[in-house]
This record gives C-alpha cells, structure tokens and sequence, in this order.
C-alpha cells in the first residue's frame, strides 16, 4: 500500500521528503546540493561553458608538465621509439647540476631575470613621473613609449641586430661620433647579455610607464598638497610620499616582467641566428632547445625545462600568495 501524498514527511521549507531512507538527499543530490554550496548556485548550470576549456588545459597545458617530467626521468633521445618508463631515476638532474655549461646559463638567467626588471622598473618609473607632471602631447609620447611593447620578440631582434652591427649600426655610429668604439656587440661574450638586457629593457619600459602611471593617477591629489605644504621638495616628495604607494604597482609590473624574460628565447634565438649563442647569452631557454632538438637528447631537454619551470613558479607563486593575503584571489 503506498502512502498518499498527504503522508509523505514534509521539509521545513514547504517540500516533502522523497529518497530512500526519508532523508530526501540521494548521492546526486547530496553531490549537487555541495557542490552548489562551495561554489555558487550556478556552478553545475554553468558547467557547459567552463569545463571543456578546463579539460583542455588540463590536457594539454598540466598534462603536458607532468609528461615533461616523466621524460626527464629517463633516457630518452627523441628519436624512434617510445620512453622507457620501468626504470625512472634523476640522472638528468645530477648531469645538469654537474653541468659548467647547465650552471652558466642559470647564471646567466638570474641576471637577465633581475637586471632587466629591475632596470626595466626604473625607466617605467621615470617616465610614468614625467608624463604625469602635464607634459605636452602627453597621449602622444605614452603611445610612443608603449609602441615597442606591441612588437614580437622576433621583429625586435631584428631590429637591434641592425643597430649593433659592426660595421654599418646605429650604436657603433653613435659612439663613433664621441670617438668610441666600435663595439661587437654580438659576438663579444663579455657585453653581449648586457646588449640583450638593454635592448629589452627598450621593448618593456613602456609597460612599466603605463602601470606606474595608473598608480599614480590613483593617488589622491591631497597627499601632493600636503607634502608641498610640509615644505617638501619634489624629489622628497616622490621618494617619501608618492613611490611607497606605487607599491602594488611594482609588485605587478615585475611579476610580469620576469615572466617575460623567462620566455625570452624567440628574441635570443633571433638575435644570435641559431641554437648556439655566445657563452656570454646562453640561457636556460636556449641550452633546453638546442639540448632536446640540436643535441637530439630530449631527457636532458625536459630537466631543464622543469628547472625553468620550477623558476616561473618561483616567480608567480609568492605573487599569488601576496595577493590572496590581500583577498583578491
């Protein structure tokens, strides 16, 4: 005999308890119910939109890391074949660390990494300062400042393999002029990463103007007033007042930055033509593409590619960190 709908027990929301058991909460509908209360009402209806670009990525983007490792845990060369993955050990990473040529060019990736950013920062700063103080054709200088930023790293190495040419370069024939030089810009292994360093340093400082600038145009007009009124120079007024609070802009400008000259093997590669830059610029970018496709040892590839990774991480991750502190995350 089945009850009548006027026996079923009765929530105290107004509806009635239907699963097994009287509790009304199926596995699907416990599932859904938590799910929808860790992560909004919407989360399941939503679900169409956002979970094939996660799968996706988790593909092809996660996957494709935790592939990478695996590989760097055997022998394999690259060519024919498949991995052996019965015997997995770290013998790449003990060849890198043992490495002059590996430890040279992590060397030389913390330099570009911090030179760059640093004097990156600097000159966005001092622009950011000059154009906000109500210069003239102000949108016509922050367009040209950031109008390098919007070529490829391919095109700018281009474009500086012609400025530092020996012979017929605009940089020889500026020094020239001061009865200097010329330089070999490219091929002397001592000056060739700071060429590098300054020729991005030229693409970037526009991005740092545009952040530094939004910082400063967000700061409120009162606090110049009331440094001025304390007497305080302009120098000592940015330097005290006006530069603590960019500090968020900073810390932004220079995540992105550092990740940039993580990723700078395209403009390396263009700039010294091949796989085999001067001592002086390899990188780890570079020694992982000619260790994996000119070396033909794609094992030795993928550990320094997760070296490198482990860098980015260490780049990103006190900034996520930071900005989960501040409940933006």
């Amino acid at each position: 005999m089945t009850d009548s709908p006027g026996d079923r027990p009765v929530r105290t929301d107004g509806g009635s308890v239907t699963d097994e058991g009287g509790t009304g909460r199926g596995p699907l509908s416990r599932l859904s119910a938590g799910l929808d209360g860790r992560f909004g009402s919407d989360f399941l209806e939503s679900a169409p939109f956002w979970l094939p670009p996660f799968l996706l990525m988790a593909l092809f983007v996660y996957g494709a890391i935790i592939w990478n490792l695996m590989i760097s845990l055997t022998d394999y060369s690259g060519l024919g074949g498949s991995p052996d993955y019965s015997n997995l050990d770290f013998e790449m990473y003990s060849r890198a660390l043992s490495d002059p040529g590996f430890r040279e060019a992590a060397l030389n990736t913390v330099i570009l990494l911090v030179a760059f950013t640093a004097a990156t920062l600097l000159v966005g700063l001092v622009l950011a300062i000059l154009v906000d103080r109500g210069i003239r054709f102000e949108n016509t200088f922050r367009t040209l400042y950031l109008l390098p930023m919007s070529l490829s790293f391919v095109v700018t190495a281009q474009f500086w393999l012609w400025m530092y040419n020996y012979n017929n370069g605009m940089v020889n024939g500026f020094l020239g002029t001061f009865g200097l030089g010329p330089f070999n810009y490219i091929g002397n292994q001592d000056i060739v990463l700071w060429a590098v360093i300054f020729a991005l340093v030229w693409q970037f400082s526009g991005y740092a103007m545009v952040v530094y600038l939004a910082g400063l145009r967000a700061i409120p007009t009162e606090h110049y007033e009331a440094a001025q009124v304390d007497g305080a120079s302009t120098i000592k007024m940015y330097w005290r007042v006006i530069i603590p609070q960019l500090k968020g802009a900073t810390i932004s400008a220079a995540v992105v930055l550092m990740v940039f000259a993580l990723k700078a093997f395209d403009f390396l590669y263009s700039l010294v033509s091949g796989y085999r830059p001067p001592n002086g610029a390899d990188i780890l970018a570079t020694k992982m593409v000619r260790e994996a496709y000119a070396n033909l040892n794609w094992s030795y590839g993928a550990a320094i590619a997760i070296f490198l990774f482990a860098m980015a991480l260490a780049v990103i991750g006190p900034y996520l960190y930071y900005e989960y502190r501040r409940g933006h995350l």
